[in-house]
C-alpha cells in the first residue's frame, strides 16, 4: 500500500484554500474517500455545497462567531470548544472502521486555529502523528510551527503580492467566498 504524504498551503495569499479543494476533487473524481474539515469558517462559501454534490464529506462550525481578533473572552471560549469539536470528529472519522477509510483529510485554516489557540497543538500534532500510514493530509493556513514544516512533505506558500480587499473591495461571490 502507497504512504500517505502531508502537504502544508501556507502564507498570507489568496489560494490555499482553492488549492485544497482542487485536490479535493482531483481525489474525489478518482473514486478516493474525502474529509473536508474547516476551522474558523461557518459563513456560506461557494465551494461547501460544491464538495458536498461531488460526495465529499464536510465538517464546520455551525456557528458565526467572528473573526478571533474581535472576540471577547466569553466567545473565545466558546469558539475554542467548536474548534475542538471540529478535530473531534475528523479523529472519529478516522477511527471508524466501516470499510470506507478515508483517503485525504483536509484541515483547512488548521493552522489559525493553532496559531490563535483555538485549537491546541498536542491535539494537532497527536492527529498527525498518529494518522494511518497511507492517509494524504493537507494542512492550510499561515504560520506553521517549524516542526510541522520538518514533517511536511509538500510546503507550497501562496504570497499576495496584491489584493482587491487592500483597495476596499470585500470578498465577492463566486470568487472570494
Amino acid at each position: 500500500m502507497m504512504s500517505g504524504l502531508i502537504h502544508l498551503y501556507i502564507g498570507n495569499g489568496k489560494g490555499k484554500t482553492t488549492a485544497a479543494v482542487g485536490l479535493s476533487v482531483r481525489a474525489a473524481g478518482r473514486d478516493k474517500q474525502v474529509l473536508f474539515a474547516q476551522f474558523l469558517k461557518s459563513t456560506a462559501t461557494g465551494e461547501i455545497p460544491a464538495l458536498e454534490k461531488l460526495g465529499i464529506r464536510v465538517v464546520r462550525s455551525s456557528q458565526a462567531l467572528g473573526f478571533t481578533h474581535q472576540m471577547n473572552e466569553e466567545t473565545k471560549a466558546q469558539c475554542s470548544q467548536e474548534q475542538g469539536k471540529i478535530l473531534h470528529t475528523v479523529l472519529e472519522a478516522l477511527a471508524q472502521a466501516d470499510g470506507k477509510a478515508l483517503d485525504l483529510v483536509v484541515l483547512d485554516e488548521v493552522l489559525d486555529a493553532l496559531n490563535t489557540r483555538m485549537l491546541a497543538e498536542d491535539s494537532l500534532r497527536s492527529l498527525i502523528t498518529g494518522r494511518p500510514p497511507e492517509l494524504e493530509l493537507v494542512l492550510t493556513g499561515r504560520n506553521p510551527p517549524t516542526w510541522l514544516v520538518a514533517v511536511a512533505d509538500y510546503v507550497s506558500e501562496v504570497t499576495k503580492i496584491k489584493h482587491p480587499y487592500d483597495r476596499g473591495i470585500p470578498a465577492r461571490i463566486g470568487i472570494e467566498c
